[in-house]
């Protein structure tokens, strides 16, 4: 299959791809609910992921803080915490997007997104009331080891339960430590 056309872009936008099911290839600069979207270009113009090397964000950590709030009240998590992950995930970056497609704020994965009935990741609102029921729902099934949850949310609940402890993988002990220095520092 040969696939031609033109776009004439006034400005820089993520670009996601879709197969219909008639087996059509479509790409737009919006994701569509329901539909099977992969990010195919990234815009790189306006902002970095938070996994590049020299990022320096554009967003400060107290930019949403009112979000953070009603999404620590409304799931009963520390704010703190939330500020944290946020930190660590994101560096408070809005519009991210990890190699692995975790997204937004709280770097919320596609399948975890379809459970928390998110939208649009990249909403601040959306993502991280979403991520807050996530950590929350996390810490409940952990007993509320806050260590547990943590490795959870990075490496899978099917991990930690393999592993009945923190799993052995340098990214998600690291992503522990980072998230619980953050914590105690936000508190």
């Amino acid at each position: 299959m040969i696939i031609t056309g033109s776009l004439s872009i006034s400005h820089a936008a993520d670009i996601y791809k879709y197969v219909d099911e008639n087996g059509v290839l479509h790409f737009t600069d919006t994701p569509i609910s329901g539909e099977k979207m992969q990010l195919f270009i990234k815009d790189r113009s306006n902002s970095k992921s938070s996994y590049s090397q020299d990022y320096r964000s554009y967003y400060t950590s107290d930019e949403f803080n009112d979000i953070i709030e009603e999404a620590a009240s409304a799931n009963n998590v520390s704010s703190s915490l939330i500020k944290a992950m946020i930190k660590v995930e994101s560096n408070f970056n809005p519009n991210a997007v990890s190699p692995k497609g975790a997204k937004g704020l709280m770097q919320i994965m596609p399948g975890t997104m379809r459970d928390l009935n998110i939208d649009n990741p990249f909403n601040p609102y959306e993502n991280v009331m979403g991520g807050s029921k996530y950590i929350r729902d996390l810490l409940r099934r952990f007993n509320n080891e806050l260590t547990l949850a943590l490795a959870a949310y990075n490496a899978g609940p099917g991990m930690v339960e393999k592993y009945n402890n923190i799993p052995p993988f340098e990214e998600t002990i690291g992503y522990v430590q980072k998230v619980l220095h953050f914590h105690r520092m936000y508190q």
